[in-house]
């Protein structure tokens, strides 16, 4: 899988989903004006926005591992606090933030508690921490279409199903590993549609993620089988894309 790509290259292949769940996600982590918040794993800034909306950017800081995606945020919102920093081992103090939010990241954490019990430490004790990750187990990631189309013409390809917290309550155990009480979870859901297939797949040729990494890997024969087979079992254009995460929060206990 490829993150090592430009800011706009992301946005155009997952910013026109993870822009809209950032609002739904913020609703259901509870984010209310004055309090401080850490959006991990922040890609150029989808969460990072609704958070600056709601907070104000002083009380909003963010980390990732990708140095072009950070860049990103500081041009964006130069008010924020932006570092390239894993989950796993955050920068920041004990106890510095009401809650660590991480929207489509903990299925990419090479440790995830590991990465929650992290956003748990820099969370203040009674603070939230929130995750949320698109459903690849039951098919309603905005993805899912193009890896059943990969799966229909090449059994090896590998999907996104058995990443972590991709299955209906897999991140509530992740939380309650991580030490985090109070855990609940619960099903976030954004439409978007699209004029036409052009413009629902040319972003998957920018290389972007595991989607984006197996096509690049395809010989072009295959890439236009695989095109043309995701345009037939696409509906007639415009169509939307109805697209559903997991999500899940827990409340950091007392140290």
């Amino acid at each position: 899988m490829s993150f090592a790509v430009s800011a706009d290259a992301y946005d155009r292949f997952m910013g026109r989903y993870s822009v809209p769940l950032a609002a739904v996600f913020a609703d259901f982590a509870g984010v209310v004006p004055g309090t401080r918040i850490l959006d991990v794993g922040c890609g150029p800034g989808a969460l990072t926005g609704e958070l600056v909306r709601r907070l104000g950017d002083r009380h909003v800081a963010a980390v990732d591992p990708s140095d072009s995606f950070v860049e990103a945020v500081r041009g964006r919102y130069p008010g924020v606090e932006s570092q390239c920093a894993v989950a796993e081992h955050l920068p920041q103090l004990d106890d510095t933030f009401d809650g660590a939010l991480a929207q489509l990241v903990v299925h990419f954490m090479q440790d995830p508690v590991g990465g929650l019990r992290e956003m748990g430490r820099v969370t203040r004790p009674g603070g939230v921490v929130a995750a949320c990750v698109w459903d690849f187990h039951e098919e309603g990631s905005p993805l899912s279409l193009f890896w059943r189309a990969a799966r229909d013409l090449d059994a090896d390809a590998p999907g996104e199903a058995t990443l972590p917290g991709t299955r209906r309550g897999h991140l509530a155990m992740l939380l309650r590993e991580a030490g985090l009480g109070g855990v609940d979870e619960d099903a976030l859901t954004v439409a978007v549609e699209h004029p036409g297939f052009d413009a629902w797949w040319q972003p998957f040729e920018l290389g972007v993620g595991p989607a984006g990494s197996y096509l690049s890997a395809l010989d072009a024969p295959a890439r236009t089988q695989l095109m043309e087979h995701c345009q037939a079992l696409l509906p007639d254009e415009p169509f939307v894309v109805t697209a559903l995460a997991w999500a899940a929060h827990g409340t950091v206990p007392n140290r």
